[in-house]
């Protein structure tokens, strides 16, 4: 099953991420967005961000060259019909999975392997509404992309031994290294990190301690490199809320039950970083809690 196309749904936070490290790598990358505007930032960030890899010496400037003419980009989701391998990077909300891959369907071909970059939905559930559960997998990497070392490869049900045969020789091409998750909500990374996010959100929600005592807590006393609270600014507060109720309802245990405190920073649209307000205060340089 030789993988040499790949198709990116996604021209965000971690499509763009996605797109630049098989670049690199050396497959054909075709990125995909609903907006021009997603696709020309999205390559002006990854020109942007293999031009630190330059400074820094990991690449050449030839390297760089090779890997923005390995990447092409439509607006047209059926243009990815021709790929070898999908990686789905959209928003972290099951319908929109569910109409992305019913879209790609009819224009595939058979032996084309689908998989999402989802961080918590169950694969086996979206894998049940394709043509080809056998050849659909999760393939999870960690923001951001080109620096985090981990993805995560998650077997649906069905998933078959070539599926994940073929995926895994994707990350080994990408010099990165695999775990290999059972399929329940939010598989091994998320499982551990959000609930401690929430717990930390907790805390601030309780009184226990300032945004700042909590983060400078963390990374002196517990040697994070992120304090919590900035961490989930990082990941964006509407995706961990996503997370968190992908575990309570999907475990039924109530310590997965979303802080209220982080509720209501998702509905005044306090996302983090992405929409300047968090737990943070971004406009503000440094950055001052906004608690």
């Amino acid at each position: 099953m030789g993988i040499e196309q790949i198709g990116v749904v996604g021209a965000g936070q971690m499509g763009n991420g996605i797109a630049h490290v098989l670049a690199l790598a050396g497959y054909e990358v075709l990125l995909t967005d609903i907006s021009d505007e997603a696709l020309t930032a999205a390559r002006e960030l990854i020109d942007t961000n293999l031009t630190r890899q330059v400074s820094r010496e990991k690449i050449t400037e030839a390297d760089k060259a090779e890997a923005l003419a390995r990447i092409a980009t439509t607006r047209t989701l059926t243009d990815l019909g021709a790929t070898d391998l999908v990686i789905e990077a959209a928003t972290e909300r099951e319908t929109v999975k569910q109409a992305i891959f019913e879209d790609l369907l009819p224009h595939l071909k058979p032996e084309t392997i689908l998989t999402s970059n989802t961080s918590s939905i169950s694969i086996t559930r979206l894998a049940s509404r394709t043509d080809r559960p056998e050849r659909f997998m999760g393939f999870h990497f960690m923001n951001p992309v080109p620096v985090m070392q981990l993805v995560e490869l998650i077997r649906g049900i069905a998933t078959d031994q070539e599926t994940f045969d073929a995926c895994m020789a994707v990350v080994e091409k990408l010099g990165k290294t695999a775990a290999t998750a059972e399929d329940f909500p939010a598989f091994i990374v998320n499982r551990i990190l959000m609930p401690m996010i929430n717990e930390a959100i907790y805390t601030l929600y309780e009184g226990v301690g300032s945004v700042k005592s909590i983060d400078l807590a963390m990374k002196l006393g517990a040697n994070h490199p992120m304090g919590p609270l900035a961490l989930a600014d990082f990941i964006g507060l509407d995706t961990c809320l996503a997370i968190m109720n992908v575990l309570h309802d999907g475990l039924a245990d109530t310590k997965y039950r979303p802080c209220p405190l982080l509720t209501k920073y998702v509905e005044a649209g306090w996302l983090g970083r992405k929409s300047g307000r968090g737990f943070y205060d971004y406009r503000q340089d440094p950055p001052i809690p906004t608690r």
